[in-house]
């Protein structure tokens, strides 16, 4: 079993990896359903507030962070190989660098981003579906990839 530093580290990691798959887990349910479910140009409109009211210190520190802080597990358990729980910790590491942080910067701002651009009116109702269905595709990855790497921290702990 892990202790000191390192238990408070996967401890966070868990708290980190856990909200981020809660947060992803909102919009694949019934967030982005309910968005769908708008006119087009009123979903676009409140996509895009959300993406705005997304950039701020409170999501920010939580996802960021915990990008930061599984970089921070990944590394330590490369150099100290924790007896019995070293792979656990960079399963749960890889997941959410590449399946959570690495999907939202290939997949999901960038779909943002060309959302951001849009002008109301019809190039809205011509791409929001699409933009509905890719995003929210994408998202349940993010999702899985989170809480696979809650669970696998969670493992190391035991």
């Amino acid at each position: 079993m892990i202790d000191g530093p390192y238990l408070v580290l996967t401890v966070l990691g868990v708290l980190g990896t856990g909200l981020t798959a809660g947060a992803f887990c909102a919009f694949s349910t019934f967030v982005m359903r309910g968005l769908a479910a708008l006119p087009p140009a009123q979903g676009v409109a409140a996509m895009n507030a959300i993406n705005t009211a997304a950039v701020r210190p409170a999501f920010m520190f939580v996802f960021l962070g915990t990008s930061v802080l599984t970089a921070v597990i990944a590394v330590v358990t490369f150099v100290l190989w924790p007896d019995g729980a070293a792979v656990e910790l960079l399963l749960g590491s890889a997941l959410f660098l590449f399946g959570s942080f690495g999907v939202t910067a290939a997949a999901n701002v960038p779909r943002n981003t060309a959302l951001l651009g849009l002008e109301p009116g019809t190039a809205a109702a011509d791409r929001w579906p699409s933009y509905v269905r890719e995003w929210t595709a994408w998202n349940h990855v993010r999702t899985a990839a989170s809480a696979a790497a809650t669970v696998a921290y969670v493992l190391a702990l035991v």
